[in-house]
């Protein structure tokens, strides 16, 4: 029987400002940046201390090589991130040296698109030589993914409601992603193919959407949510447009109806990391009090139990289909 085990992938981040420069190297494949955006990054880390997403991404392994054993499957669970440390093709020769010859391979970005994904899923696949694999593609219409941000959602939606004593709107958020990366180029724009599937007969790239499908099944487990939007937060400072609408353009037209209160909750991020702790809690908590917004935020995921259950069952997923194509 072949040797199986599983991968989870994540986007990595230093754990120190003074690694900055060298992560943002990675980040966009050696082009040169500003050195206003490394000193603006810089003292984004300075303000939050670091960021535990390298850490958090273990602890979820743990619980997950853990829920694998209640299962009968005594496999590891390994950890590769695509922009930092542990590398992920430093990771993958390590499960082949281990003796691994099959993996199943989980993103932690439940929604898929091809500026990540698509990415990670290359990056597997340059050092998987005769490692088997099974990918998951997706997987952000999983029932218990939606199940664990409920779980964090609800007190904190139940403790804002009663301190001003209403119905508070939730705003949801992802991830934004370069305008050009989701939409596949007309036939005459003559330009490079940058991702795959791109072109003419492409499918159109389904990460907004299914980004609203996150957001709409946790609001569904939510009753008591008067009402929700969905934004996409944390653009970058590349040139073009990015996918919207944006947090800060959201936050307007709230405040310009009113509303003075507001739990703003990721579901595109499944912990803790410079995008939570500056950018929501720092900047646009800032920005809402601006605009006469009390703004709070869930806990994030990170160690959800009902979280490690909805990776497992994914993992799971994987290792029988690796084992069935196998023996096929």
């Amino acid at each position: 029987m072949a040797k199986q085990a599983v991968l989870l992938l994540a986007h990595g981040t230093p754990e120190t400002g003074e690694q900055i420069p060298e992560y943002l190297r990675n980040v966009v494949s050696g082009r040169p940046l500003p050195q206003h955006v490394i000193d603006e990054i810089q003292h984004r880390y300075s303000l939050i201390g670091h960021s535990p997403l390298t850490e958090i991404t273990l602890e979820q392994a743990r619980l997950v090589e853990l829920e694998l054993a209640a299962a009968g499957q005594q496999v590891r669970v390994y950890v590769g991130m695509r922009n930092w440390r542990p590398y992920i093709p430093d990771v993958v020769r390590l499960m082949r040296e281990d003796g691994v010859e099959e993996a199943a391979v989980i993103c932690m970005a439940p929604q898929n698109s091809r500026t990540s994904v698509g990415l990670y899923r290359r990056a597997v696949q340059a050092e998987a030589g005769t490692l088997r694999i099974d990918f998951t593609e997706g997987w952000a219409q999983h029932p218990l993914l939606a199940d664990a941000f409920a779980q964090r959602l609800r007190p904190a939606l139940a403790k804002l409601s009663a301190e001003v004593r209403s119905p508070v709107p939730v705003l949801f958020t992802a991830h934004s992603v370069p305008s050009r990366t989701i939409q596949a180029p007309t036939a005459d724009e003559g330009q490079p193919r940058l991702w795959p599937g791109e072109g003419p007969n492409s499918t159109p790239d389904p990460y907004a959407e299914e980004a609203r499908h996150t957001a709409s099944m946790v609001a569904e487990r939510v009753p008591e949510i008067p009402s929700w939007k969905l934004a996409f937060q944390s653009q970058g400072a590349s040139s073009g447009p990015w996918i919207g609408p944006s947090v800060e353009r959201i936050l307007d037209a709230l405040a310009a109806e009113g509303v003075k209160s507001l739990i703003l909750q990721p579901i595109g991020f499944l912990c803790d990391h410079v995008e939570i702790l500056y950018d929501v809690d720092i900047f646009f908590r800032d920005y809402a009090a601006n605009h006469g917004i009390r703004l709070e935020r869930p806990e994030s995921l990170n160690a959800s139990p009902i979280l490690a259950k909805a990776v497992t069952h994914l993992a799971l997923q994987g290792l029988l289909r690796l084992k069935s194509s196998a023996s096929s």
